[in-house]
């Protein structure tokens, strides 16, 4: 007991400490930041900054900042408006996890404010204290600093709740939890494949089973399957051009995503989901039935619809990414295409967007564009829709999603990846180290990066005696955890066999494997895994090695010296371990029942 008030008292004076010397550099970045306002015309000082204590420079990432705390490392950020000399309107001292936000986008309405970041244009704000004119005090400074640990106190409790509600039951969970990729390697058969899908089951379910047939269809959705071949690349798993019939019945071309993008979008929707507050999720449910029932009940390419400047357009159809307009009035092009999600974020926001201008200012653009008239036109049509009240909702729970690459070596890796060898990288996660894909260019935002989220774990399997295995990209090697599975490592996939077939299998598989080991030039590499032996469930032995068995060896020992003799060896050694157990079988005892002892 007496320990127990020990420890307590000790963490109790760590928090104070913790939050004391925290105060300190949030109000050495609050003076700063009053000082390039007041006294430097908002602009960025070096020589002011190098004199700080702590805030010495324009930004420091967490990850690289000296400036550690409660066992937090703490960067900042000024962000120099557009590339200029003056600071932008916000500043932030963060964690990992957590901003403080010192905001004075108006400078006659300051704000202090914790938030967590959750994409460019989103954050969950957990505390606010208004400011007004005036700067913050050393009193508000410390309410800030008090609030900033609360809702990092929560965050940690609940990453410490999930951590110890889950135990799994594959041995390589943990490993795959930890290392983000994986690639199993081994020799033909040892179960590579079977492993994988076990193992991704076991990661979606949370432990409940590692079974695919036992998974719901909410779980299987969250693992993403491919196998690679030689004539697979960028277009099919990241995103390419493919043909289209336009609305007017001719044929274009549109950029669509690949496999992995589509399945790394529905990973990160669910991230930025988890971390909405419920009355953002239900602001985004109130949109979303307001645009339904807008788009249900108009005639498209008959509904007119005019701009503020009164240019008439029609709507022309609708996707899950785009709302296709035509405009027989525009010389430039009678043809617009608008991000839907735009418009849902302005719904969202509820915001009283009068003008243009206005939407510029909310996604942050120094520039309008002509997309964002039409989007003001359609947002005002569609806010005053009245629709029924949305029920009330939660924020889904942050889940893991995990995507498995079948013989990856057997692809170009370097062509098939592209970019994203540096956005996969497990040190590179999460939508501050995206990339640029190859047809940026084309997104309706060229400067947006495609990143691969936290929640995002990958499973490769390769066989080792594939020639392709050499050509494997070092950049890729980097990246991955590899793990050798050799034949006997996965040998209780033969329980799925009735006995006594599985005894006799499981000598006729150590036998042959011990015969491929002796044979100068082969090695473990070789050995064949209990995936070919699987095929007794419908088969004889011999119809396993006639049609199964043997065609492999034979590539195996082509060009050899006297391959026809190592043949022989060989289906001996196969022949010799059924026989050996079907004859141990026989020579048991047996109870009244029938079953040997």
């Amino acid at each position: 007991m007496i320990q127990t008030d020990e420890n307590d008292l000790l963490k109790s004076e760590q928090n104070k400490t913790a939050r004391s010397e925290l105060t300190k550099v949030v109000r050495e970045f609050v003076d700063y930041s009053d000082w390039c306002y007041r006294e430097n015309e908002g602009k960025y000082s070096r020589e002011k900054a190098q004199a700080n204590t702590y805030i010495t420079g324009k930004k420091k990432s967490s990850g690289s900042s000296s400036i550690l705390i409660g066992g937090l490392k703490f960067g900042w950020n000024f962000n120099q408006s557009w590339g200029g000399a003056k600071l932008w309107s916000k500043g932030f001292v963060n964690s990992a996890d957590v901003n403080i936000v010192y905001d004075r986008s108006d400078e006659s309405q300051k704000e202090l404010k914790v938030e967590q970041y959750v994409h460019e244009s989103q954050a969950n704000i957990f505390a606010n204290i208004p400011l007004g004119t005036q700067s913050p005090t050393d009193a508000q400074i410390e309410e800030i600093v008090n609030d900033f640990w609360e809702f990092e106190d929560q965050i940690n409790d609940s990453k410490k709740e999930i951590q110890d509600k889950v135990s799994y039951k594959n041995q390589f969970s943990n490993v795959l939890l930890e290392s983000k990729n994986i690639i199993f390697r081994g020799a033909p058969g040892t179960g590579k494949t079977y492993l994988a899908k076990s193992l991704a089951a076991d990661i979606v379910s949370n432990g409940r089973s590692t079974a695919t047939k036992d998974l719901t269809d909410e779980e299987k959705s969250r693992i993403g399957f491919v196998q690679f071949h030689p004539s697979y690349d960028y277009t099919d798993f990241v995103e390419g051009l493919r043909p289209k019939i336009n609305d007017d019945g001719s044929m274009g071309f549109e950029l669509q995503d690949g496999v992995f993008k589509k399945f790394v979008s529905q990973a990160q929707a669910n991230l930025d989901n988890s971390q909405k507050s419920k009355e953002d999720i239900q602001k985004e449910a109130t949109a979303d039935n307001k645009m339904d029932a807008f788009f249900e009940n108009i005639e498209f390419g008959g509904d007119t619809f005019s701009t503020v400047n009164g240019s008439k357009f029609t709507i022309a159809g609708i996707d899950d990414r785009h709302i296709r307009i035509d405009v027989p009035g525009n010389k430039i092009s009678d043809k617009v295409s608008l991000n839907i999600h735009e418009l849902q974020s302005m719904l969202t926001a509820n915001q009283d967007f009068k003008q243009v201008k206005d939407v510029n200012v909310f996604f942050g653009k120094p520039h309008g564009t002509q997309q964002y008239s039409y989007d003001l036109a359609l947002y005002k049509k569609i806010k005053i829709r009245n629709t029924r009240p949305t029920l009330p909702t939660v924020p889904p729970k942050k889940k893991n999603f995990v995507f498995i690459i079948d013989e990856i070596n057997r692809g170009e890796i370097s062509k098939i990846f592209g970019e994203l060898f540096f956005a996969i990288d497990p040190g590179y996660r999460g939508t501050t180290n995206g990339v640029l894909t190859q047809y940026a260019n084309l997104h309706d935002d060229p400067g947006s990066k495609f990143s691969i989220p936290e929640n995002v774990y990958i499973i490769g399997t390769m066989n080792d005696i594939d020639r392709s295995v050499d050509s494997f990209d070092f950049a890729m090697r980097r990246r991955f955890r590899f793990i050798e599975i050799k034949a006997q490592d996965n040998i209780g996939m033969l329980d799925e066999l009735d006995e006594p077939k599985r005894q006799m299998t499981i000598q006729c598989m150590q036998s042959l494997n011990d015969a491929i080991v002796n044979v100068e030039g082969l090695n473990e590499n070789y050995a064949i895994g209990g995936a070919y032996f699987l095929k007794l469930k419908h088969l004889t032995f011999d119809a396993l090695w006639n049609d199964y068995l043997q065609p492999l060896l034979q590539d195996y020992v082509r060009g050899m010296n006297d391959e026809e003799g190592i043949m022989q060896k060989f289906e001996a050694a196969y022949n010799r371990g059924y026989q050996s157990a079907a004859q141990d079988n026989a020579e048991r005892p047996t109870d009244p029942d029938g079953n040997s002892h």
